[in-house]
């Protein structure tokens, strides 16, 4: 691993939540966990999850940075906002009509991904107004999930000049 110091920003004060809604793959949310930890972003876990994130499995998948990510359980998605009363929320769906660059993403707000197999039901996302896809040029079904969520959330962080004061810690 490179030594040396490593180009830093300052934490928002309030931070993007990331939602992960009944993930199914282990290594998808220990990537999108880390990258919560770069970012200082809240992980919340909604539903039943496809692993299990106790002490012991964390350890034995080498996810040495968990501890240094804030991780919140839900029960169900409207446990969730019920918990979240204060902030707004960004569906994202790869079949959705708009995209995540047409977004006004502000500091608060929750970025709410679905299961790696089907994304979020139909259900959660009917009669929603910020329901957001991620364009790709090719046809593929979609992204992978932990880089859906590294797209989005470093988009809203650029939008709001989060990344610009940098310095070398």
């Amino acid at each position: 691993m490179p030594q040396g110091p490593k180009l830093r920003v300052r934490p928002l004060e309030t931070p993007f939540l990331v939602v992960l809604v009944e993930p199914e793959i282990p290594p998808n949310t220990g990537a999108i966990a880390r990258t919560c930890a770069a970012t200082g972003s809240p992980l919340h876990l909604v539903g039943r999850l496809g692993f299990s994130i106790d002490e012991h499995a964390v350890r034995r998948a080498g996810l040495d940075y968990w501890n240094l990510v804030e991780i919140h359980r839900h029960e169900s998605f409207s446990a969730f906002e019920e918990s979240n009363r204060s902030g707004r929320i960004h569906f994202f769906s790869g079949g959705a009509p708009r995209s995540y660059l047409e977004a006004d993403f502000k500091p608060g707000d929750a970025l709410v991904f679905g299961r790696e197999s089907v994304g979020l039901p139909e259900a959660l996302l009917a009669g929603r107004d910020r329901v957001w896809a991620i364009p790709t040029l090719a046809p593929v079904r979609s992204l992978n999930l932990s880089n859906a969520v590294g797209i989005v959330l470093y988009e809203a962080l650029r939008q709001n000049q989060a990344l610009n004061d940098t310095f070398l810690d």
